[in-house]
């Protein structure tokens, strides 16, 4: 049952509840995007869905305009709070997830839960081994328990492999911890990036 209508219902609920703050939060982060270099606000990606069905996530825009793809070497996104690629406003938007808060809209739409495994590029369904594939048995998320526990701190291998043991362990419970420990990690603002570097 939570895992259906109830956990859609939640999402809704504080979806709409918070809808207002994220609107406040537009107008003052999309006034700082501008005022930097004049690119669009908003930076808009394919991800992968429940079932595989690929969907348009949406975030504030961290990185200059027509930068290059960079990853590393097992795939996943290169992530360093020393990238060049970052707008000044974009690393703070980063370091604080703010960048992440459009997502709401995804979750009012469906697209998207408040908490989930956090959704993939479309080419990472070529990738996925053996039972990895399961994480897309379920909604994707804006949180979820590699971001609560982990952040980007672990090996891409590592979080599909915690994907999974979250759906096979869903349950509100589990959501309700990951809330918080989703907040005492923005908090102490660890595991930001996946290079030390940065």
């Amino acid at each position: 049952m939570y895992r259906n209508i109830v956990k859609r219902l939640i999402d809704i609920v504080i979806s709409l509840i918070t809808l207002p703050i994220l609107l406040l939060i537009l107008s003052v982060v999309g006034i700082l995007i501008k005022t930097e270099d004049r690119g669009p606000i908003f930076y808009k990606a394919d991800r992968l869905g429940k079932n595989g069905v690929p969907f348009h996530m949406f975030k504030f825009r961290t990185m200059k305009v027509n930068v290059p793809d960079i990853r590393n070497e097992d795939g996943s996104t290169f992530c360093s709070g020393s990238d060049p690629r970052l707008t000044k406003i974009g690393k703070a938007l980063r370091e604080t997830s703010v960048d992440e808060l459009p997502q709401l809209v995804n979750v009012l739409f469906g697209q998207m839960s408040l908490i989930g495994p956090r959704p993939d590029l479309v080419e990472m369904l070529s990738v996925y081994e053996g039972r990895e594939v399961q994480k897309l048995d379920v909604v994707p998320g804006i949180t979820g328990y590699n971001q609560a526990y982990f952040r980007n701190s672990i090996s891409m291998r590592k979080r599909f492999e915690n994907d999974v043991f979250y759906v096979d362990n869903l349950s509100f419970l589990l959501d309700v911890k990951i809330v918080f420990k989703t907040l005492h990690l923005l908090i102490q603002r660890k595991h930001v990036y996946n290079k030390e570097n940065g």
